[in-house]
């Protein structure tokens, strides 16, 4: 009998070995992921000879599918899978036609960018679907332009081509489900089934109560988009590195003028609010580490309400606040190249009242109410007269239409707040400047005259302003006519993207967190996974 002897491996050996059997695992782990999702990434293709035939509803499941399995990777910290999934799902035409359905279906679709170019006709979008490919990509300058702020300054604007605000709808979709999956629990502003409503509600559960928290740290951060560190954003941002700091490379154009970018996500660009919740985020676990919570509560009642870069935190002392609480978000704030405004962060009294996302927070001799802000029904009655002043020479019907939506649209924002004596404020002025314009059109005429032609009497009421538009008659709504509704705060670890969060959010549906097309598309899923 033969015997074989075995040279003994080297020390140094070992570890190349233990990598190769890792990439070995990683490799066969793609390949199934690929093999599984085969029918994902090339079945649709052959279908995508027009437009109009395209089975959105396949479409949406294809991609939700891949999305729920993200969200499991992330909850798992498998950091590289949840990169293969994002890859896979960037890659696959589904995403692609999805992305491309965003940007040519939204308000800015006939906004085009420094190309000049449009994505109208239905050729032209299944040809754009083609285009979006990862290699050799590189993004455009963007076109800058200014809108005002309700300060009356001017607020920067960049408009992205239509390709590169398809990549970025593209990304999001991969990006989107890792950033709900890590955000903090509240944070409100951007994200799928959450919404002022939510943050709001959130200050009444950590200020109603007698024992909760009396002073107030308003955050307000400086020019928080245009200064994020782009370092900061390659290190952390769970995306294709190559694809990114071309976004944020790319700069734009200025009165013919080409100027560089070197810090911040441009105001305009599609997955520019995810990359900024990204970038705030872990504010709250930062505060929970020095804060902890036991049993339930905070001993110093310090807690953070985030909506976007618009913040709150509570606790029980001035002092507090200033010398613990300020220094750690200023600190946090620093490593992603932000600071706060010292101007606009000031340090309130539950008792004294603070405004937040329109609405003013105060207790009134121990009793806490929220209810619109002056701010807020000044602006809103402003934008009333304006439209009323410049439509002197319409009819009355037409009037209505659009001071309807107006109406409608601010009442049912503070539908959940202490707001009946406002909105009946607000019915009282709108009446006025409805009369003088009135007036003014027929100003030869008695007042008794103009009266009955533009008001009448329904019901109890009198004096309600109505007209014709379309061959129908239309009368004014009242924003008093708005049923108060007590809003139910979403729960903090609830995740849209996550198949078990189905029944869940479709319970909240009359609440509009989400659209029953959404809850259709995630129930169908359910089966797959």
């Amino acid at each position: 009998m033969k015997i074989r002897h075995y040279s003994a491996r080297k020390r140094a050996d070992f570890p190349r070995v233990s990598i190769t059997k890792r990439n070995d695992k990683l490799a066969k782990e793609a390949k199934q992921m690929t093999a599984g999702d085969k029918a994902l990434t090339g079945a649709a293709s052959h279908k995508a000879n027009n437009w109009s035939h395209l089975n959105w509803e396949q479409v949406n499941s294809d991609v939700r599918r891949l999305q729920a399995r993200i969200v499991k990777a992330t909850e798992q910290r498998r950091w590289g899978k949840v990169s293969a999934l994002q890859r896979l799902l960037t890659r696959s035409f589904s995403a692609k036609a999805l992305a491309v359905k965003r940007v040519t279906e939204n308000k800015g679709k006939n906004t085009p960018g420094v190309d000049g170019e449009t994505w109208t006709s239905r050729r032209r979008k299944l040809r754009a679907i083609q285009s979006l490919k990862q290699r050799g990509y590189k993004a455009m300058p963007l076109r800058r332009v200014y809108i005002p702020k309700r300060n009356g300054k001017p607020r920067p604007l960049g408009i992205p081509t239509m390709r590169d605000r398809a990549m970025q709808a593209l990304y999001l979709l991969a990006l989107d489900p890792c950033a709900e999956t890590t955000s903090d629990p509240n944070s409100y502003g951007f994200r799928i089934g959450r919404s002022s409503a939510d943050a709001l509600q959130k200050c009444n559960l950590l200020l109603a109560q007698k024992g909760s928290a009396t002073w107030i740290l308003e955050g307000d951060i400086r020019a928080c988009f245009d200064r994020i560190g782009h370092q900061w954003l390659m290190e952390h941002i769970p995306i294709e590195k190559k694809i990114l700091r071309a976004w944020l490379q790319a700069g734009f154009i200025e009165k013919n003028v080409f100027q560089f970018t070197r810090a911040g996500t441009p105001q305009g660009g599609i997955i520019s609010p995810v990359l900024a919740n990204l970038a705030l985020d872990g504010m709250e676990r930062r505060l929970r580490a020095v804060f902890p919570i036991k049993r339930r509560r905070q001993k110093n009642k310090v807690y953070l309400i985030r909506y976007a870069d618009d913040f709150i935190v509570t606790g029980d002392s001035p002092e507090l606040l200033r010398t613990i609480v300020k220094p750690l978000v200023e600190g946090f704030l620093k490593e992603r190249g932000l600071e706060l405004s010292h101007e606009k962060t000031k340090i309130t009294s539950i008792n004294d009242g603070f405004d937040f996302l329109g609405q003013n927070v105060r207790k009134y001799g121990g009793k806490f109410l929220r209810k619109p802000s002056k701010t807020s029904l000044k602006n809103f009655l402003a934008k009333v007269r304006m439209v009323i002043r410049t439509n002197r020479a319409v009819t009355s019907g037409q009037l209505i239409v659009q001071l309807n939506r107006i109406i409608k649209g601010w009442a049912n924002y503070h539908r959940n707040a202490t707001s009946k004596r406002i909105f009946a404020a607000a019915d009282h002025a709108i009446f006025w400047a409805l009369m003088h314009w009135a007036l003014r059109r027929h100003s030869k005429h008695h007042i008794r005259w103009v009266i009955k032609r533009y008001f009448r009497r329904e019901g109890r009421r009198s004096f309600v302003f109505f007209g014709t538009a379309s061959g129908q008659t239309v009368r004014l709504v009242k924003a008093s006519d708005t049923k108060i509704v007590r809003h139910i705060k979403v729960r903090s670890d609830a995740n849209p993207y996550d198949p078990k969060w189905i029944d869940y959010f479709e319970s909240r549906r009359g609440s509009g967190c989400l659209a029953p097309s959404y809850l259709t598309l995630l129930r169908r899923q359910q089966a797959v996974l």
